[in-house]
């Protein structure tokens, strides 16, 4: 998707969409983009990102990724990224639409939008709706989906940690979009860019290009 061989004519401002702690915008940096805007609506891992960063040309923004069109000028970004499920905690497919506007709006022709997430629109059952996230000798997370509604998931989040020799157990839960991959990619044609899909793991990932003005 984005690699080391970028051409140097299409470095410039980056914006990576729901940050965290930069893996992606720290990334992004070092392939020569700047400056690079890091959004994300949690101080604490903005607050991770400024103290990995180093003298990288990375600006983080706390606010909500679809303020998107408030922190850019129209075409001045050279890509724009929304990684690892960022854009299913939209609230609504309409706003999920409104993001693309924007994201065109400011992308640079031949500018990029690259987004990964998981198509959660087919109902999973039974146990294939627990979902094991990660583990260590330390800690067990586990998801569980509970598909209540048509166009969202409730997420369960279930943590076990080790910790003075007992295990806790901490619960949460959040609802994600259930954003058909043929959906959004042609939501992506409709608003004018070309558009090349792929897949890493269990994430889906496309890549839209601005096409070049005429």
């Amino acid at each position: 998707m984005l690699t080391s061989s970028t051409d140097a004519s299409e470095i410039g401002l980056a914006v990576d969409l729901g940050s965290g702690p930069g893996f992606q915008s720290i990334a992004l940096a070092e392939l020569g983009y700047s400056p690079v805007l890091a959004v994300d609506t949690s101080e604490a891992l903005l607050s991770e990102l400024r103290s990995r960063q180093g003298g990288l040309s990375v600006q983080t923004i706390h606010t909500d990724l679809s303020k998107l069109g408030e922190f850019t000028s129209p075409t001045t970004a050279s890509v724009i990224v929304c990684m690892g499920d960022t854009i299913t905690h939209l609230e609504s497919k309409d706003a999920v639409v409104e993001l693309l506007r924007a994201a065109y709006e400011a992308l640079l022709p031949r500018g990029r939008f690259v987004l990964s997430y998981r198509d959660l629109s087919t109902e999973a059952r039974g146990l294939d709706r627990f979902i094991p996230v990660y583990g260590d000798e330390g800690k067990v997370m586990t998801c569980f989906l509970e598909f209540d509604q048509a166009d969202t998931v409730l997420v369960h989040d279930l943590i076990h940690s080790l910790a003075g020799g007992k295990w806790l157990f901490e619960k949460s839960c959040y609802r994600k979009l259930r954003l058909p991959v043929d959906w959004l990619e042609k939501s992506m044609r409709d608003i004018g860019m070309t558009v090349q899909r792929g897949q890493a793991g269990r994430l889906i990932c496309l890549v839209g290009q601005k096409p070049e003005m005429l």
